[in-house]
């Protein structure tokens, strides 16, 4: 009996103390639980203040861009710091999103979340660094922009100055062309006049001798009048012509005031029929060149300048009549004598 009894007593003595191991667990659990809450309240304190870091710095990267875009060309290395910046602030917003998920996950992210918030925060000041230095580049651009736009308002006000110097110019060369064109249509007058009595002394001189025409505003003698077929010797008959025609241009000449640049232009043409090519000249070319030639060089010997006269050669390639007729080709053998401008 005794021994039972204290057997009971000793049972009822093991309870107080199971009681107070109990007591200390809940309090150790339930101090862990606070110690994680608060790791949590910090943690959501510090995602929230790295959130309105990473607006101010969004905005800031927003001015910078604007700011940027008005001198392109000398801010490649800001846009490559910028680019790293908006890449260091993406990985922020991962690591921000990977945090949010293991704080979802539950225990024993504590320690982590609070090693990945530290250097989230050592990523965010040097950030701020990196939009700090951006700042002070883009003061600089901006007086850059300024010094250039001084610069341009310099050159916009000689350019304005340089404008007003090309309009009086240009009036002064209109004016200038006016009277240019004034003057020209008088010597044109003036020759056309001498031209007239050019041709009205020829006329006479000539006494309107068959095959010595007037065509327009030149004097035409056939070929056969000067020159044998096929040569461009002049005949005695040409040479008594010519000889007159000498005489005229000399007259002419004197009348003429020295100030209008005239020429005596002699051109040579024939008809459309090939030369053989085994005489003296291969083609018309030659040999209506050669006319117009021995004519300018008869002139030449009776005393006409040769300064004022002018040889060319046509060959068959500027009739009178374009017919294929032995008409016309008589017609188109022809040497043309006209007074013109140099």
């Amino acid at each position: 009996m005794a021994l039972a009894r204290r057997r009971n007593n000793r049972s009822i003595d093991y309870w107080p103390g199971f009681v107070d191991a109990l007591s200390s667990l809940l309090l150790a659990i339930m101090f862990l639980l606070s110690v994680f809450v608060l790791a949590q309240f910090l943690l959501s304190q510090e995602i929230t203040g790295r959130d309105a870091v990473l607006t101010r710095l969004n905005s800031q990267i927003n001015e910078l861009t604007q700011l940027l875009a008005l001198e392109q060309s000398n801010s490649q290395d800001l846009e490559d710091m910028l680019s790293n910046m908006r890449a260091s602030l993406s990985q922020a917003e991962s690591e921000r999103s990977r945090l949010e998920q293991l704080l979802a996950a539950g225990a024993g992210a504590g320690a982590e979340a609070e090693q990945r918030a530290s250097q989230l925060s050592g990523e965010l000041d040097e950030e701020r660094q990196l939009s700090q230095r951006a700042l002070s580049q883009v003061e600089l651009l901006n007086q850059q922009i300024a010094a250039l736009r001084s610069q341009i308002g310099a050159l916009e006000a000689a350019l304005e100055v340089s404008e007003a110097r090309d309009r009086e110019s240009n009036t002064k060369i209109a004016d200038l062309g006016r009277r240019l064109n004034v003057a020209l249509a008088q010597r044109v007058q003036e020759l056309n006049r001498y031209r007239s009595d050019f041709f009205g002394r020829l006329r006479e001189i000539l006494s309107d001798r068959e095959g010595i025409r007037v065509v327009g505003d030149r004097f035409v003698f056939q070929s056969e009048v000067l020159f044998p077929s096929g040569s461009e010797v002049i005949n005695d008959a040409g040479r008594e012509e010519m000889a007159k025609l000498a005489e005229a241009i000399l007259e002419l000449q004197r009348e003429i005031p020295p100030e209008i640049n005239w020429v005596l232009r002699v051109d040579g043409h024939t008809d459309n029929i090939p030369l053989s090519g085994t005489g003296r000249y291969r083609d018309n070319w030659e040999l209506s060149s050669a006319r117009a030639t021995s004519v300018v060089k008869f002139l030449i010997e009776n005393g006409v300048p040769p300064e004022r006269l002018v040889a060319a050669g046509f060959g068959e390639f500027q009739p009178l009549d374009p017919a294929d007729t032995q008409e016309a080709r008589d017609r188109n053998r022809r040497i043309e004598l006209k007074l013109t401008e140099r």
